[in-house]
């Protein structure tokens, strides 16, 4: 095959993959458009070259987390907030430690270093990041008070708990801090309560949620004002340009249901890398 030739056979395909990424058209639509059958399509698609991006290391603000599609299947992303572009990304089966370690060495590996990071606050993973500013995401914070209070809670302490949270990302350090101390104080007694069995020796905390919630408040508050200590790094206070790109990518993916492991994973890694 000639120059010519392989030079028409790319832009063919590169023209078929971004109808079918970009202009959400589906593989029987593109068939019908070009008279080619849908097996046809697929080859061409499965040739075309992905996007590719230009490396300019330097330190960033980063921000990672991991999204998923069921279980068993996700995609870490460290995403540069001030550069406004994806990285790095792997495929993942669940949320691990050592995929966040590897991340942040590849990145150090092609010239990047961290000014800051935020992530959704987990724990172990919070820990691989103890040498910088360490931000944990808003969001995921009052996510995490939802799951336990819900966001009509019965009990007046959990109502009180959750006007609380609500004001995280509109107070200051101390504010927060202060009222999170004071609703401590009149509930205290509250929260000892002991529901036993009938045998009067197995016992529980009667109002666990309630605790878990505010335990999750005090294990991340060290974590949660990070962006207003370090105000000339211009640390944002959640993911969300993270979690945009992750609902950007989960619709686009959304037009093309029961992709094989491969072709989904091309997809991905072309709708990231944009």
């Amino acid at each position: 095959m000639n120059f010519q030739n392989v030079h028409r056979k790319q832009r063919i395909q590169t023209s078929l993959w971004n109808q079918y990424v970009w202009h959400r058209q589906t593989i029987p639509q593109l068939a019908e458009r070009y008279h080619k059958s849908t097996r046809w399509i697929r080859q061409q698609l499965d040739h075309a070259p992905l996007r590719t991006f230009h490396l300019y290391p330097q330190p960033i603000i980063g921000i990672a987390d991991v999204t998923f599609w069921g279980r068993g299947y996700g995609v870490i992303v460290f995403r540069s907030w001030d550069l406004k572009q994806n990285l790095y990304w792997t495929e993942v089966a669940t949320e691990r430690i050592a995929d966040y370690a590897e991340g942040r060495h590849i990145l150090a590996d092609l010239g990047y270093s961290f000014d800051a990071i935020v992530l959704d606050g987990r724990r172990g993973i919070r820990d691989l990041f103890q040498d910088i500013p360490v931000q944990v995401c808003h969001f995921h914070q009052i996510a995490i008070l939802k799951r336990y209070l819900t966001s009509k809670p019965k009990l007046d302490a959990g109502r009180e708990l959750w006007d609380i949270g609500k004001t995280l990302s509109k107070t200051e350090e101390v504010v927060f801090m202060e009222a999170l101390k004071q609703w401590y104080t009149r509930w205290r007694t509250f929260l000892m309560e002991r529901t036993y069995a009938e045998d009067g020796t197995h016992w529980q905390y009667t109002h666990r949620r309630i605790r878990a919630a505010y335990r999750s408040l005090t294990t991340n508050l060290p974590y949660l004002f990070t962006y207003q200590k370090y105000p000339h790094l211009n640390i944002p206070n959640t993911t969300n340009s993270l979690d945009g790109s992750f609902g950007h990518l989960k619709d686009l993916l959304g037009l093309h249901r029961g992709l094989k492991r491969h072709r989904r994973w091309r997809l991905i890694q072309e709708i990231l890398a944009k």
